[in-house]
């Protein structure tokens, strides 16, 4: 089968696709037959950098890449009791960027019965983050007024759409190309960045969520109302050590010191409930996937780089030369 593989560090031009053997799922594992896949900011990890403290000090441990994983299976491991061959699931695992892929059962769910396998990959990483970040950090509640900054990206559209399934009044951050987008979906209220600051605008949220944040801590709280929380999820490459550093350290000692609550969402824990969770909200026409562009496997070099520009709307999506249409 063809799979992409990275054996260096490097641009996403040091991605292969390769001809390797064919997974063989273990007892409790799902073997898929890839016919989506999607991009996430974890897959930039191919440049190394603080990547090496997991993925290999000087190369790669793992050549496989991909984690978002859309298709039907193919064969189950001996222990394996919720699915069977032909059945269309979606969830994660390590090396979507293939033609099969095997899954350990507790990480995939059936597909959305309404959404393409293309809708359905696009999922799992980006919409369970944003989920976790509202429901989990953020204590998320019906009449709230919810900030998002960063809501055009991967993350940020579900996030907006997943806040108003909770009943929140939706603030859109985001530049100004894809503010009748972020409408689009959902967003009560829209703000063009390039036009306007949120931190000095005078409005209070009672939850800032920040995808990609760039401001100071201090700025942050001060359009959080009384009791608000901020949660800080993911920022621009260009403030990142310094955005983690203010969640991780000076967030816990402004949550001390009064109502507000401040700090990192951390990684998110994708499991079979929480796909679940995600397929009765896109069943139920509560989310709908935002796809920007769509690109061949051997375009998987491609499709990183545009998303480590950092232009891309919503989800990148990979896709197979199979019947995909069901």
């Amino acid at each position: 089968m063809q799979a992409i593989v990275w054996t260096e560090y490097g641009p996403p031009e040091v991605l292969q696709l390769k001809e390797v053997e064919k997974p063989a799922p273990k007892e409790d594992e799902v073997l898929v037959k890839v016919f989506a896949a999607s991009a996430n900011t974890l897959d930039l990890q191919t440049r190394g950098g603080l990547a090496r403290v997991w993925a290999g000090l000087r190369k790669p441990k793992d050549p496989r890449l991909g984690r978002d994983i859309a298709g039907r299976v193919e064969a189950v491991g001996s222990n394996v009791t919720q699915f069977h061959a032909g059945d269309e699931v979606f969830g994660v695992c390590q090396g979507s960027f293939a033609e099969y892929a095997s899954a350990c059962e507790d990480r995939l769910a059936l597909k959305p019965a309404n959404s393409s396998f293309e809708e359905a990959a696009a999922v799992p990483v980006a919409a369970i983050t944003a989920l976790q970040g509202l429901r989990d950090k953020g204590n998320i509640q019906s009449g709230q007024k919810v900030l998002i900054q960063g809501a055009s990206g991967g993350v940020g559209t579900f996030a907006v759409q997943i806040a108003k399934s909770f009943g929140a009044e939706v603030t859109a951050v985001c530049s100004p190309r894809n503010l009748d987008m972020a409408r689009s979906i959902g967003a009560d209220h829209v703000i063009d960045y390039t036009q306007e600051d949120f931190t000095k605008n005078g409005q209070r949220y009672d939850m800032i969520f920040a995808v990609n944040g760039y401001h100071p801590i201090f700025e942050y709280r001060r359009a959080l109302s009384p009791q608000g929380i901020y949660v800080m999820t993911g920022a621009s490459s260009a403030h990142i050590f310094e955005a983690l550093f203010q969640a991780l350290l000076v967030g816990p000692l402004i949550s001390r010191t009064g109502g507000q609550k401040m700090g990192f969402m951390g990684i998110a824990k994708i499991n079979q409930k929480e796909l679940v969770f995600m397929k009765e909200l896109l069943e139920a026409g509560k989310v709908v996937p935002v796809i920007d562009r769509r690109y061949p496997l051997s375009e998987t070099p491609k499709a990183l780089r545009y998303l480590g520009e950092g232009h891309a709307r919503a989800k990148v999506v990979i896709t197979l030369e199979q019947d995909n249409k069901t």
